[in-house]
């Protein structure tokens, strides 16, 4: 295949250097055919090479004389995590945290920051050898056969950007192009595979862990599109009963319809929040209030008989707050009466038995339902189990058009931001009037250069997943881990169509449309202007061309893993905040918590980086060792700030792995694809022969790796266990008590029992609150069938006694700090509260005397068993619960309280300040479950008070459930801000 007079075609756009002779529209048409002519040099690359290793030396030495003084930002975990997930102590010296960081192993990553992060740490450190080894390959092979193997093209006096890349090779020389994709894909393929064992051993190591073994959500299925016949615990175990391969019988429970009460209390928690905000600003300085009460104006529905414009701010949010509590109570009263939902839950004793179901229903669906692996309760969109099949189709299609018209929209955009916000002086020679301004204020101008294109490029960044999340929520993902997997694809997308593949061709598909229409305006042949166009060659050529761009925008995101190393941003936001604005203590508090880290976005980060270095590998080899460098360094902050400052909001227990090696093979897909255009326009037809069985392979490891591997990520068995198997596991008299208590708790609705948020004020304007605030006066009854306890919340200060309602919550300056309120709902869900104690769905022996975590907890309102010496303050004036200062970690003295063990004796005490006794440690899981009809005698039985300084058992509260077996409720928390009331 003869290639086209590269000379000619290079230099046909520089035949005219006079360009004050062209018009407006001809310098927009040349930009638009090689924008990044005068832009990408070769000491662009110095440049950036320098500015990023210098400014990331700088911030991490900043970091490291920092750190040891602001651990709230540095190392929120080993404040707040228990003795489990607390990350290895780190000393105050200079260079201390980097030990930790480099010796940890991986097991006890696992166990200290959970296994979906030890995947992401994973995954940086296989794309880092991958390029390391690629690194080895390319540059080793490629960029010498490039440079000897160039036609005169050193004579000529071309950059050494120009001269690495395959642009003038001769046709002998592609070869090294074809040897090296199959070089690269083996090399990727063996780190994959490797990977996928590390994770499936990982996986099994999860399976096994006293968490999850302890766990609800491991032995329970999910149930979905159950018809409407069988929408009962009856009906579900007959839909089970259809794929069970055990002789066990599992617990159900069906859902219920709450029709609008998860609204209700999504607007109630905006308006607390609303409201909170209202205060903190009118009440920023108690001696000086402002002469006028803050206003708002009310929506349109909201609004009184005759009322117009603007209404007192306070009155409204809290007539607001009141008429909202007051529809939720009657709500969740009338729950009963409510029609069932086409989902449920069923659950085993043995979680060998649930996945072997799992297993055998995988591929099935009975009845219409599909039945799968329960997620966390906490991990599930309720608001999305109830909709049919129907319905979530064409929610994908509705959203797969969404994506679909914002990546085309965004390609013009995308464009001008490459050819103009780049450089305004572009701009400037299509709009003479601008030229005029940018002469008159250079400065200025230079200033909005430098500003512009990165600020737009990083709001769309952070916009975009914020985006994709709401379209996932509506398509009707059931999980938020689903959820995120969803975004990483369409983030995914939008990236390599927009970013990637638009912004590198479209110089070259511009010129080619342009010289098509120039030839038919001619009354030219337009076939014979697409065959002059050569088409092939052009796109080459630009990709070669922008090559360069790619190399030192990699470089530069060094620069932006060492910002999230110093928190930059989170430490300029907080600061202009407390600063500039009043945030109420509730963001105060928040701002303390080790906050959750985005998976979707940084997980599309790697894949998209890898996908650049992948497809420009072979046409600039030096962005291997760039992607090399980059992966390095971000593995070791990213190690870092997963180990002390991020917490995984949703556990998924690793399921992201899927993702990574479908986008892996796909990036080498694509690689291999721009081999073969490398080869259309410089090689022959036997080269692309050649190439051909290179995407067979690829797909045929995706293949070998599904069969061999995922059965056994996801299932924790996938064999039938006989009956002295079946009866060993799930009946013995010893391990965890039947896996269907609690379930109707568990997996109810969380909009039932969800305690409602009281706004918080601060302390130093509590005295002013009686005299502008009106608020909760009374309380609500507290008994409902879906709440896990039924009984009035205690006083802290009169224990036995009912505590009175109080209208809001006052925090003391020196108690805005997330220690004092992990343990509460409100702030735990949204911070990780798999790391501050017992998780949500842990099962135990032990069902309902209240458990703290830390002495005598900020959340708790009874009792603690035995009960904590220390008791809390309460405000005089307001009769409302305080936080002692004695309940921080920092100084809570060590606790001398005789407990009881299994047999009656006193328990040894905790070895350590921060070390929690849980329930294996005490010997309490070793009782077997009493049988239904004991279990109902016992709990007839009248409380017993303390006897000689022991703490003797109390009554235990059950919930009865729907089906045809017992669904007594025993394993309630019963700490009183947790389980606040239903109000």
């Amino acid at each position: 295949m003869a290639s086209p007079d590269w000379t000619v075609l290079m230099t046909a756009r520089d035949d005219d250097d006079d360009s004050s002779t062209l018009t407006p529209a001809d310098q927009f048409l040349r930009l638009i055919a090689n924008p990044f002519k005068e832009s990408i040099q070769i000491n662009a690359f110095w440049v950036s090479l320098g500015t990023s290793i210098g400014f990331s030396v700088l911030l991490v030495l900043l970091f490291s004389l920092f750190r040891p003084y602001h651990n709230a930002i540095y190392a929120p975990k080993v404040k707040h995590a228990d003795q489990q997930h607390a990350p290895p102590p780190v000393g105050k010296g200079f260079f201390a945290w980097i030990p930790p960081v480099l010796h940890i192993r991986e097991e006890t990553l696992a166990d200290r920051i959970g296994l979906d992060a030890v995947v992401f740490l994973r995954c940086a450190k296989m794309m880092r050898n991958i390029f390391l080894a690629l690194s080895i390959i390319g540059c080793g092979t490629l960029i010498a056969v490039n440079i000897t193997q160039s036609s005169g093209a050193v004579a000529q006096g071309y950059s050494g950007f120009t001269l690495m890349t395959p642009l003038y090779i001769s046709t002998e020389a592609v070869w090294a192009q074809v040897v090296c994709a199959y070089a690269f894909d083996i090399v990727i393929m063996f780190f994959l595979w490797q990977n996928y064992r590390a994770v499936l051993s990982l996986r099994r190591r999860y399976f096994q862990s006293p968490e999850y073994q302890m766990s609800l959500h491991a032995r329970t299925l999910m149930i979905t599109d159950v018809p409407p016949n069988l929408r009962s615990e009856e009906g579900l175990m007959r839909l089970t009963d259809g794929v069970n391969p055990t002789s066990s019988l599992p617990r159900t429970t069906i859902g219920r319809n709450v029709k609008d009460l998860p609204s209700l209390i999504r607007k109630h928690d905006e308006a607390v929040r609303e409201l909170e905000s209202v205060l903190a600003k009118y009440l920023k300085n108690p001696d000086r209030l402002p002469p006028n009460r803050p206003t708002i104006r009310p929506s349109r529905k909201h609004k009184g008989h005759g009322e117009s414009g603007k209404v007192d701010a306070i009155d409204y949010l809290t007539d607001r707050i009141q008429e909202l509590e007051t529809r939720i109570k009657d709500v969740r009263q009338s729950v009963d009466k409510r029609n069932p939902m086409p989902y449920g839950f069923a659950s085993w004793e043995a979680i060998e038995h649930a996945h072997a179901v799992a297993y055998t229903a995988r591929k099935k669906k009975p009845r219409g339902t599909i039945i799968r692996l329960a997620p966390r309760p906490h991990d599930i969109i309720w608001e999305n189990l109830h909709l049919s099949p129907q319905t979530r189709r064409w929610r994908r299609m509705v959203n797969v058009f969404w994506v679909t018209l914002l990546t085309v929209l965004w390609i013009a955009p995308n464009a001008m931001i490459a050819i103009f916000l780049a450089d305004l002086s572009n701009l400037g020679l299509v709009w003479p009037a601008f030229q005029t301004s940018l002469e008159d204020h250079p400065d200025i101008w230079s200033a909005v250069q430098g500003i512009a294109s990165p600020a737009v490029t990083s709001l769309i960044y952070l916009v975009l997943p914020i985006f994709f999340r709401r379209l996932m929520r509506r398509a009707g993902d059931i999980t938020k881990t689903s959820r995120e997997r969803h975004v990483i694809h369409y983030l995914y997308f939008f990236f390599v169509i927009n970013n990637l593949i638009v912004f590198s061709l479209f110089s070259a598909a511009w010129t080619f449309v342009a010289a098509v229409i120039n030839a038919r305006n001619n009354n030219e042949s337009a076939w014979q202007a697409i065959e002059d166009g050569h088409l092939w060659y052009k796109a080459m050529s630009a990709l070669c061309q922008v090559s360069p761009f790619w190399v030192t925008w990699l470089l530069q995101r060094n620069l932006g893993a060492t910002l999230d190393l110093v928190q930059f941003f989170t430490v300029v936001w907080q600061w202009f905040m407390k600063t500039f604005m009043a945030p109420t203590p509730r963001q105060s508090i928040e701002w303390t918590a080790p906050p959750p880290f985005d998976y979707a976005s940084y997980y599309n980060y790697y894949l998209y980086y890898a996908t650049v270095a992948f497809c420009f590998a072979t046409l600039q080899p030096i962005i291997l060792p760039a992607a090399a460098l980059y992966f390095a360094l971000d593995l070791w902050f990213r190690r870092y700030l997963l180990l002390y400052v991020f917490v995984t909001k949703n556990e998924s227990g690793g399921r992201f792995w899927p993702i990574v090696i479908n986008r892996m093979i796909f990036a080498a897909l694509l690689s291999n694809l721009v081999i073969a255009l490398v080869a259309k326009s410089k090689g022959t037809w036997t080269m692309i022969f050649c190439l051909i069985p290179l995407p067979f392979i690829l797909l045929g490891f995706r293949w070998y790796c599904a069969r061999a591997f995922d059965d056994d990520m996801i299932y924790y068995n996938r064999d039938t266990l006989n009956d002295a198997e079946a009866l060993g596991t799930g009946m013995g008299g010893k391990g965890p008590k039947r896996a269907g208590d609690r379930l109707n708790s568990r997996f109810g609705h969380p909009a039932l029992y969800k305690p409602l948020v009281t706004p918080m004020v601060h302390a130093r304007a509590a005295e002013l609150l009686k005299t502008i605030y009106r608020g909760r006066l009374g309380q609500f009854d507290e008994t409902g069938d879906y709440s896990d306890i039924a009984m009035q919340s205690m006083s802290t200060s009169t224990p036995g006694k009912p505590m009175e309602a109080a209208p809001f919550e006052v925090v003391a300056e020196n108690q805005l700090d997330f220690s004092y309120f992990k343990n509460r709902a409100d702030f735990r869900d949204e911070f990780g509260g798999g790391i501050y104690g017992r998780n949500e769905d842990l099962i135990s022996e032990r069902s309902h005397t209240p458990r703290t975590f830390m002495g005598d907890s900020p959340e708790s309102s009874r009792a603690s068993s035995p009960v904590s010496p220390m008791r809390r303050k309460q405000n005089e004036g307001l009769g409302l619960p305080r936080p002692d200062d004695r309940d921080h970690p920092a100084f809570r003295p060590p606790l001398s309280l005789s407990r009881v063990g299994s047999d009656g004796s006193a328990a040894p005490e905790p070895s350590s300040l921060y070390q929690h006794e849980n329930e294996s440690e005490s010997h309490l899981l070793s009782h077997a479950q009493l049988p239904a009809a004991a279990a109902a005698a016992a709990a007839a039985v009248p409380p017993v008070a303390e006897t000689d300084g022991a703490f003797q058992s109390v009554d235990r509260w059950r919930t009865r459930g729907y089906g045809p077996l017992a669904q007594d409720d025993t394993n309630a928390p019963s700490s009183y801000e947790y389980y606040r009331g239903i109000r």
